[in-house]
C-alpha cells in the first residue's frame, strides 16, 4: 500500500487493548500491577510529605495538605460516620488517595491507562473495604454484630426464614460487588471511549483522498481532550463515591441503630 494505512487494516479498539505482557517471568506482573505499586508508593510519599516540617504559620505545601487532608477528614468521612470516626480516617484518605491516583494515570501520557479498568484490582479493593467495615461492626458490638446485620429489630419471629438470607446477602454479598462494579464499570466505559475517539480520529485524519473524514478525523480528536478533562472528572468522582459507600459501611457497622 506504499505506507498508507488501508480501512481493512484499522484495528478497532476493544478487549485486547486492556491485556498486557507479564514481566519478569510473571503473567500477573503486568501494566495495571506496576501502576498499582507506583501509585502505593506515590501515596505514601505524598502523605509523608505533606506531613513533615509543619509549622504555626503554613507555607504553600503544608495549605495544600492541610486541604487535602480536611476536604477527605470532613466532607467524606466525619460527615458520614459521624461519631467515632477517628479510628476508620487513616485507611479512608489512604483509600481515596490511591483510587483517585489509580484513576488519573487514565489521562497521564505516561501511562495512559486507569488501573482499576482491570476488575480483578477493583475486586481487590472492594474485599479490603468489606473486611474493614466487618471489623467495624465487631470491634464496636462484638458477635452481636452478626445477629444486628442480619435481623433488623422489629421484625416478627415468623418472617426470620425470608429477611435472615436476604439481609445476609445484602450486607456480606451484594456491597462488595456493587462497589467493584461501579468503579470498573466507570474506568473501563471512559477509557474505551476514549481510544475510540482518539484511534478512530487518528484514522479519518489520514485516511487517503477523502476531506470529509479528514475534517471528522480532526474533529474526534479535538474531541477528545474534551473527553480527557471529562474522565478527570468521573475518576475524581468515582473516588470520592467508593470513599463514601466505603465510610457509609463502616457507619452502618459501628451505628447501635443497625
Amino acid at each position: 500500500m506504499n505506507g498508507i494505512v488501508s480501512p481493512l487494516e484499522f484495528h478497532t479498539p476493544g478487549l485486547e487493548d486492556f491485556e498486557f505482557d507479564g514481566t519478569l517471568g510473571a503473567a500477573w506482573m503486568d501494566k495495571p500491577f506496576w501502576q498499582a505499586i507506583i501509585a502505593f508508593v506515590i501515596v505514601i510519599a505524598f502523605w509523608l510529605w505533606m506531613s513533615s516540617g509543619l509549622k504555626v504559620v503554613p507555607g504553600k505545601r503544608q495549605v495544600f495538605g492541610e486541604y487535602c487532608y480536611n476536604f477527605i477528614r470532613n466532607a467524606l468521612v466525619r460527615d458520614t460516620i459521624g461519631h467515632g470516626f477517628e479510628p476508620w480516617l487513616p485507611y479512608l484518605v489512604a483509600l481515596f488517595s490511591f483510587i483517585l491516583i489509580n484513576n488519573w494515570f487514565g489521562e497521564l501520557f505516561v501511562f495512559m491507562f486507569p488501573t482499576f479498568s482491570h476488575v480483578g484490582y477493583v475486586y481487590g479493593l472492594a474485599i479490603v473495604s468489606w473486611f474493614v467495615y466487618v471489623i467495624a461492626g465487631f470491634k464496636t458490638k462484638g458477635i452481636r454484630y452478626l445477629k444486628d446485620s442480619m435481623l433488623p429489630p422489629g421484625v416478627p419471629w415468623y418472617l426470620w426464614w425470608l429477611i435472615i438470607p436476604l439481609e445476609f446477602l445484602s450486607n456480606f454479598i451484594t456491597r462488595p460487588l456493587t462497589l467493584s462494579l461501579r468503579l470498573f464499570a466507570n474506568m473501563f466505559a471512559g477509557h474505551l471511549i476514549i481510544m475510540i475517539f482518539v484511534v478512530g480520529g487518528g484514522f479519518l485524519l489520514t485516511y487517503p483522498s477523502s476531506v470529509m473524514y479528514n475534517i471528522a478525523g480532526g474533529f474526534s480528536l479535538i474531541l477528545s481532550f474534551a473527553l480527557f478533562a471529562l474522565e478527570l472528572f468521573v475518576g475524581f468522582l468515582q473516588a470520592y463515591v467508593f470513599t463514601v459507600l466505603s465510610a457509609q459501611y463502616v457507619a452502618s457497622s459501628i451505628s447501635e441503630g443497625h
